[in-house]
């Protein structure tokens, strides 16, 4: 992955706020649901979302500005460790990082020390320790947070790991896979994969645990006469009733049809904000109709406190 400020065409020092509005506007241009078949825009959509989620985050910001993780959120060796980190490397006296790169002399004097007499492979085989835990970053959809998915994780090997993603899974949720990690050393078990969760934002839908916000545009006899109409959720689409009457900002609920719950929780709920549509040109015959009627049933929405 490249440099998350290039990606965004940003500058180090940008503030918070200027990297939301620049990453808005990219999503937005390259959602894969606004470019349907452009694999181009579904790769960049996937380089802008997952260089925001590392800059959006002020402490993840703050490591990476200071080289100590990578631009996927893995950690990078440190230049220099005490012994601590030593004894949680890599089996052999060549020790890696916790990421899995670098080398180091040999620490054949330490544990000759330490373990006493006989060859640094004798030694090496008295020590049984369990492998080191592999801190990863996944960023996916919204949808795929919501409804499940299976993903693929390349590590800095070449290897692949695939990672089950539960439905109702969470911004910053780690998922453990036992046994993923670090090889163990002297016959240890092995460590596990640590998987952080990162969810990119939908271009429709904003998540609020596990409630699910959305503004449908209506026209305007929708508003005024009410009626059915076909809508978009996490889970698919509904029917969403309006009621006689209803005006812009008004929310219906669709009970259920949020996230799914994790840990026995109940599903959440969609809130749909109701934004009466005018059409592009109203013409003429719109602006008399509604002039007539109104010079015949005055009224001032301002009159309760709307205005200010």
């Amino acid at each position: 992955m490249a440099n998350p400020y290039e990606v965004l065409g940003v500058s180090k020092s940008a503030s918070d706020e200027e990297i939301r509005s620049v990453y808005r506007k990219l999503a937005k241009a390259h959602h894969p649901d606004l470019n349907p078949g452009n694999k181009q825009a579904e790769l960049r959509f996937k380089e802008i979302s997952s260089a925001y989620g590392l800059l959006k985050d002020p402490e993840k910001r703050r490591r990476y500005d200071a080289g100590e993780i990578d631009e996927a959120g893995n950690e990078r060796p440190p230049e220099r460790r005490a012994y601590r980190h030593y004894a949680e490397a890599e089996p052999g006296f060549r020790y890696g990082s916790r990421g899995g790169g670098g080398e180091f002399d040999d620490l054949g004097g330490v544990f000759s020390d330490l373990f006493g007499r006989g060859s640094d492979e004798e030694r090496h085989g008295h020590l049984r320790m369990r492998g080191q835990d592999r801190l990863y970053r996944l960023l996916i959809g919204l949808l795929d947070a919501a409804g499940g998915a299976t993903k693929r994780i390349d590590l800095p090997d070449g290897k692949t790991l695939d990672v089950k993603i539960p439905a109702g899974v969470a911004e910053g949720q780690i998922l453990r896979l036992a046994g993923m990690g670090g090889p163990g050393i002297g016959g240890g078990p092995p460590g596990d994969a640590l998987v952080e969760i990162g969810i990119a934002p939908h271009p429709v839908f904003q998540r609020d645990g596990d409630t699910i916000r959305s503004v449908v545009p209506i026209t305007l006899r929708e508003a005024i006469a009410g009626g059915s109409i076909r809508i978009d959720t996490v889970s698919g689409p509904v029917d969403l009733k309006i009621p006689k009457g209803s005006s812009s900002g008004r929310v219906l609920r669709l009970k259920g049809k949020g996230m799914p719950g994790q840990r026995g929780r109940a599903p959440g709920d969609h809130l749909a904000e109701l934004r009466i549509v005018l059409p592009d040109r109203p013409g003429e015959e719109l602006e008399r109709l509604v002039s007539e009627w109104e010079a015949r049933h005055p009224y001032d929405p301002r009159a309760k406190g709307g205005g200010s």
